[in-house]
């Protein structure tokens, strides 16, 4: 293509906007170009190396990771996508985002060594943070993959372990629109020989036949380890290893203690390079951080921030939701990407809002508040409000029933109108949100991490503490 590098001494955002312009796809999987890029700029890493892939919960566990392993001493790099705020929330060396600066001199050499070969915008910021890892002496990584696995550009890396966090429906346009096509793409971080986590209850057939077929070992969730707790704490259960009397992650949702016990999985794989306490675990999990998931602000009304975008994401907020006990009023802002599954997305949620406000989302692949107000008015018109502690009963899932049980049918309840209206951005939607909650209402920002994150920078504005 066409575009001019910045010149020396550009700034990031400037770099960012270039790379933008770099390749004729903003997706193109493939690892052929990054491999000869990476080969140019002599990239190895020198530390073990943890790769995390998965629908959802890939966030979470590369938090939980980090936040044990800073806390028993080892100099950690982590990998992430996408950015809330700033883009260098991507690239964190010993638990502090990379400046401006250091990315962009990797950027520089990248751009150098790249000659003729078209890199995608996330290809050459995987190789950024790669060649800053290299460079920073670190003991261990964790790479969280981008999209699917087998062609992500994450996957130019092997791994040491690999952690397969869930399998769900989502990205369909490049992974396949069943769980086994899905499951089947993410399980190629796994490596022959290597330990492979699979945390998803219930894995697609394709992802234990591919790490048959590779020879992986194969850790799966309820077989080779699990996790078990009460009102209290928690405790995890490996092959060899038990980690008991452990507190809750600070990471709030129903999903948290599979993303931990894949997290230990990984970490009892790893015990002869990496030694871990259960001190350790317990302060890193008792400190972790991560903004936009399951976040609830502090203060009134109850507001609640998460990045959910898929099917799978929403049905886990919905059940967190209800878990939160009775608010008279849910007042939804939601702004999604046109290339998600809004419907059935929002459907998983209708129950449980009073009022939804929709917002534009801006760029190619965003979703305008028009559209999507009618997939609201659609699927929400003639659903009935939900009780959340009925629902903790009544909708009980399938594989939870005991043979020859039958689930506690739904009450009947009359449907009700649907209040929709549309905003220019999800900070207006948010303000008009803020203005019509009172302080025994709960707000909910959810949809995209696009919506998310102007919501935080507000927040950010008026002095609240919202990245810890």
């Amino acid at each position: 293509m066409s575009s001019i590098a910045p010149a020396p001494g550009a700034a990031l955002a400037d770099w960012l906007a270039y790379l933008e312009t770099l390749h004729p796809k903003a997706i193109d999987l493939g690892l052929d170009r990054i491999r000869a890029v990476a080969t140019r700029l002599d990239l190895a890493l020198d530390c073990v190396k943890i790769t995390v892939a998965g629908t959802n919960g890939k966030g979470s566990t590369c938090a939980m990771l980090e936040s044990i392993l800073l806390d028993a001493g080892y100099r950690v790099g982590q990998y992430t996508s996408p950015h809330l705020l700033r883009f260098n929330e991507r690239i964190r060396v010993n638990g502090q985002e990379a400046s401006d600066a250091d990315i962009v001199a990797r950027l520089e050499r990248i751009e150098r060594a790249r000659g003729e070969t078209s890199l995608t915008y996330f290809e050459m910021t995987t190789l950024a943070a790669l060649l800053l890892f290299q460079e920073s002496a670190l003991d261990v990584v964790v790479l969280e993959v981008g999209l699917g696995g087998r062609l992500d550009a994450v996957n130019l890396i092997d791994s040491d372990c690999a952690i397969l966090t869930s399998v769900d429906l989502d990205h369909m346009a490049y992974l396949g629109n069943t769980r086994e096509a899905i499951g089947w793409e993410k399980a190629h971080v796994f490596r022959p020989g290597k330990p492979a986590i699979c945390a998803d209850p219930v894995p697609p057939q394709t992802v234990i036949d591919y790490a048959q077929q590779i020879g992986a070992d194969l850790w799966r969730f309820g077989t080779d380890f699990n996790y078990s707790g009460d009102r209290q704490q928690w405790a995890y259960g490996g092959r060899t290893q038990r980690r008991n009397a452990l507190g809750y992650p600070a990471l709030r949702g129903a999903n948290q203690l599979l993303n931990a016990s894949a997290a230990l999985a990984a970490l009892e794989n790893l015990r002869d390079r990496l030694v871990v306490t259960q001190q350790n675990v317990r302060q890193g999990l008792l400190h972790v951080s991560l903004p936009g998931r399951m976040q609830i602000l502090p203060g009134l009304p109850a507001t609640i921030l998460d990045v959910g975008h898929n099917p799978h994401a929403a049905a886990a907020l919905g059940q967190n939701l209800d878990s939160m006990g009775h608010y008279p009023h849910t007042y939804a802002v939601v702004g999604m990407l046109h290339d998600k599954d809004i419907e059935t997305t929002l459907s998983r949620l209708t129950r449980r809002v009073d009022r939804w406000l929709c917002a534009t989302l801006g760029g190619p692949r965003g979703t305008t508040a028009e559209e999507l107000a009618g997939i609201v008015r659609r699927i929400a018109g003639d659903v009935a409000p939900v009780d959340p502690f009925v629902a903790q009963t009544a909708e009980v899932r399938r594989d939870d029933r005991k043979p020859g049980v039958r689930a506690a049918p739904r009450p009947a309840v009359p449907a009700r109108d649907v209040e929709v209206s549309t905003f220019d951005s999800p900070e207006q939607a948010f303000a008009e949100a803020r203005r019509l909650a009172t302080d025994n209402d709960r707000i909910l920002v959810f949809g995209s991490f696009a919506t998310v994150g102007p919501v935080l920078q507000v927040l950010r504005q008026e002095g609240r503490d919202v990245l810890s």
